[in-house]
C-alpha cells in the first residue's frame, strides 16, 4: 500500500471546493432556477437551453401540488447543474430591467400628469419635448381633468384624469 505524499493531499485539497462554497453554489443556481420558471413561456421558447431543461421547467408550471412543485424545482436545479447558465442569467436579468424600465415610464407619465394639471406652463414644456403631440387634445384633456379635480378634489381618478394619463403615457412611449 502506497501512502500519498502530503503535499499531493494538500494541493487535493486546494482544487475541491468546499461544503460551504457546493451550498452556495447551489443555493445560486436554486434562486435562477426559480427566476427561469417565473419567465414568460414565449421567452422560455426563444431560450437556448437543452430540451430536457425546458421540459422540466414546464412540467414545473403544470404542477399544482406545493410537494410536486419543490420537488420539480430540485430537479430543475440538478439538471441547471449541467448547463451553462449564462443565457439564463442574461435572460432574467433582461426581463427585471425590462420590468424596471416599464415603471420608470409609468412613474414619468404621471409625474407629467401631475404637472400638467397643477401648472399652466407644464403644457409647453410638455410639448416641446413631445412636437408630434397633439396640442389641442393635450390641452382640452388637461382643462377636463382639471375640471374632475376641482368638483371632487379628493377623488382624482375621474375619467379625464385617467385618459390623460393614457395620452401622456402613449405620448412619452414614443
Amino acid at each position: 500500500m502506497t501512502v500519498p505524499h502530503p503535499a499531493a493531499i494538500e494541493d487535493d485539497a486546494i482544487e475541491r471546493p468546499s461544503k460551504t462554497q457546493l451550498k452556495k453554489v447551489s443555493h445560486e443556481l436554486q434562486d435562477l432556477g426559480e427566476a427561469l420558471v417565473a419567465l414568460p413561456d414565449t421567452r422560455l421558447a426563444t431560450l437556448e437551453i437543452p430540451e430536457r431543461l425546458r421540459d422540466a421547467v414546464l412540467e414545473y408550471k403544470r404542477t399544482r401540488t406545493h410537494e410536486g412543485k419543490r420537488r420539480q424545482m430540485q430537479y430543475v436545479g440538478k439538471l441547471m447543474r449541467a448547463v451553462d447558465v449564462a443565457p439564463i442569467r442574461q435572460a432574467v436579468d433582461d426581463m427585471r430591467l425590462g420590468r424596471a424600465r416599464d415603471a420608470l415610464a409609468l412613474h414619468e407619465s404621471e409625474r407629467w400628469r401631475a404637472e400638467l394639471i397643477a401648472d399652466d406652463e407644464a403644457a409647453t414644456r410638455f410639448l416641446a419635448r413631445h412636437p408630434q403631440c397633439d396640442a389641442q387634445q393635450l390641452r382640452a384633456l388637461v382643462r377636463s381633468a382639471r375640471k374632475d379635480a376641482a368638483l371632487v378634489a379628493e377623488k382624482r381618478s375621474g375619467r379625464a384624469f385617467r385618459d390623460l394619463f393614457q395620452f401622456v403615457k402613449q405620448q412619452h412611449g414614443s
